[in-house]
């Protein structure tokens, strides 16, 4: 195949016919896309992935949509997974602006174009991709529905952390720094090293297991913390969205009473104002929806799937 990218299809446990390849944005930088085909599919999920994540971890699910009736496209952002690294360290997560990311999303569309999948498309986004949909829905992305994940339409962090947060962000960037781990973090990746007990992503020791198995087997995928860079331009974006009218189209938001890691009140404010939205706490859900326990993924997957079904 045509650049052809590695890709752990075992490990991914995604449907038959999966592969991955290489594209290049509009301004230079190498991505990664996977793309899970299927014949006779309703449509194609644009699967816009969290801040650390990486295309085989969407492999499980790329199969609930497939059970569905729904192809599956998805993409390492640029920054983390086999993606190109943007600066000499490359375990820091980093971005210079936000806004690149939409550059991401225009070379995702593109590779979606190239292997001919059905037009008819549908957005589903997970945390900080949650972030970079919203800013697409909102730039015309043209999708017929939306249903997010635990979306980072802002970062969990207590009520006093938070003016710290935009001023050490906002300072050192100035000072030269901004390529330095944010506060509290590091080069160490969190779902690679953290045990399972006391962990905030999932409560489904399976499926963390699944996790680890692929940054094991392939330790490039993996993550560190995020730098000051990033955390200025999160804080800016996530503050702008806020501000920007709802898009017109039916969406579904889901965020577990454990999050711990997105501003959950966030989300729920937001959606409480897009027409034609609906938001659902899902009790006892960590951060990993779509990785959670068997009932609560699978209501995930049914809740977007039933949406989509309609909007079609």
């Amino acid at each position: 195949m045509r650049n052809a990218a590695p890709f752990l299809a075992d490990l991914s446990e995604g449907p038959e016919g999966g592969y991955a390849r290489w594209v290049t944005s509009s301004d230079g930088v190498r991505l990664r896309v996977a793309i899970w085909p299927k014949s006779d599919a309703k449509g194609t999920i644009l699967l816009f992935p969290g801040r650390t994540e990486y295309v085989e971890k969407y492999g499980r699910a790329a199969v609930e949509f497939a059970d569905r009736g729904y192809a599956v496209a998805t993409i390492d952002w640029r920054g983390q997974g086999l993606s190109e690294r943007l600066i000499d360290d490359p375990m820091t997560g980093h971005v210079f602006d936000f806004k690149d990311y939409q550059i991401d999303v225009a070379a995702l569309r593109e590779a979606v174009r190239d292997a001919e999948m059905p037009e008819a498309t549908f957005l589903v986004a997970h945390s900080m991709g949650g972030c970079i949909g919203l800013r697409a829905l909102t730039e015309g992305l043209p999708v017929k529905a939306a249903a997010f994940s635990a979306p980072m339409w802002g970062i969990g962090m207590s009520t006093p952390l938070k003016p710290v947060a935009w001023a050490v962000s906002w300072a050192w960037p100035k000072l030269g720094r901004g390529e330095n781990y944010a506060p509290g973090t590091d080069a160490t990746s969190y779902s690679a090293t953290a045990p399972f007990e006391g962990n905030v992503l999932t409560s489904d020791p399976e499926m963390y297991a699944y996790m680890q198995a692929q940054t094991a087997a392939l330790p490039g995928l993996a993550l560190g913390g995020p730098s000051l860079q990033w955390l200025y331009q999160a804080l800016t974006e996530t503050r702008a969205l806020r501000g920007l009218e709802r898009p017109d189209l039916p969406a579904v938001a889901q965020v577990g009473t454990n999050e711990k890691v997105v501003d959950m009140h966030a989300v729920e404010e937001f959606m409480e104002t897009w027409k034609n939205g609906a938001f659902t706490k899902i009790h006892g859900a960590s951060h990993e929806i779509m990785m959670e326990q068997r009932p609560i993924r699978e209501g995930f997957f049914d809740s977007a799937a039933s949406l989509f079904n309609r909007a079609a």
